[in-house]
């Protein structure tokens, strides 16, 4: 479907020769909030507020770090050959988030240890605050122009027409070209997910369930957006890395929430103390 529309400016604000582009801005605004529901959850919990702000330092600037090797790995033929520096200009594009979420994962579990706390309630704790960071997150793929899936039909576009608002519209038209706002989608669903996170720690349900329902939810969702996006890691030929790994997410966290529920790890803090127990004595 073709279109003409302008398109929106990606600079917030320009500090002299140093620009702040919305993406940043947007990103910034998900981890903040999503930080100010984290330490608000640990305050009930009779945990420590500093706790999560302290893993949110350290975890933050390794995601990062591993969101760019992630993409990086995937993607090496655009940069061997070139120059080094190529490999760290971020604001080029190429970052991945499930790159990001293995390393604030990975940081997590050091930093449980560390602490001498359990990872899985921190796991738990933190899971709505991530969803709902990627689901704001998202729109800023949004001012980009990126992020998006393939054009779309004009009885698409006519449908699209009748339920989005104008600047959507307009920002997906992209060189003369209508595509799918597959960021849009993936928002969407992830605060649905964030949702039915927060109704299901209402339950008090056993240590890492909360964690794992969020990497299946948002597994599930990821594969079938990933699908209609044009921008996709591949790990060989068309499979697509991002498709591959919720695949697997999904099937390791349900034999991990299997297992833990059966061995009772789920009642149990890591140094062994017992907390509660659901088994009959």
């Amino acid at each position: 479907m073709s279109c003409s529309a302008p398109s929106m400016d990606r600079v917030f604000l320009q500090l002299g020769p140093l620009p702040i582009y919305w993406y940043g801005v947007i990103i910034a605004a998900g981890a903040f909030i999503g930080l100010y529901l984290a330490t608000k959850e640990a305050d009930r919990l009779g945990l420590k507020k500093d706790l999560m702000v302290d893993l949110v330092v350290f975890a933050i600037p390794i995601a990062i770090i591993s969101a760019r090797i992630y993409y990086v790995l995937f993607e090496w033929e655009q940069y061997d050959g070139g120059t080094w520096w190529d490999v760290f200009a971020v604001w080029n594009g190429g970052i991945a988030i499930h790159g990001a979420l293995i390393g604030s994962v990975l940081t997590a579990i050091v930093y449980a240890r560390v602490k001498k706390v359990s990872f899985w309630q921190l796991a738990d704790i933190a899971a709505p605050s991530i969803i709902l960071g990627q689901a704001i997150g998202r729109w800023g793929n949004f001012m980009n122009q990126e992020a998006h899936g393939g054009p779309i039909s004009e009885a698409t576009y006519n449908s699209f027409h009748q339920y989005l608002p104008d600047f959507i519209m307009n920002q997906m038209c992209i060189d003369g070209i209508m595509y799918h706002p597959t960021f849009l989608y993936e928002s969407f669903w992830n605060i649905l997910v964030f949702v039915f996170l927060l109704i299901l720690r209402k339950y008090n349900p056993a240590r890492g369930v909360v964690f794992l329902s969020y990497v299946i939810s948002y597994s599930i969702g990821r594969f079938f957006i990933e699908g209609m996006r044009t921008d996709s890691l591949y790990v060989v030929g068309q499979l697509r890395t991002a498709q591959l790994l919720s695949v697997i997410l999904i099937v390791l966290s349900v034999v991990l929430i299997v297992y833990r529920r059966k061995s009772g790890l789920a009642d149990k803090y890591y140094d062994g103390k017992k907390i509660h127990s659901s088994k009959k004595k």
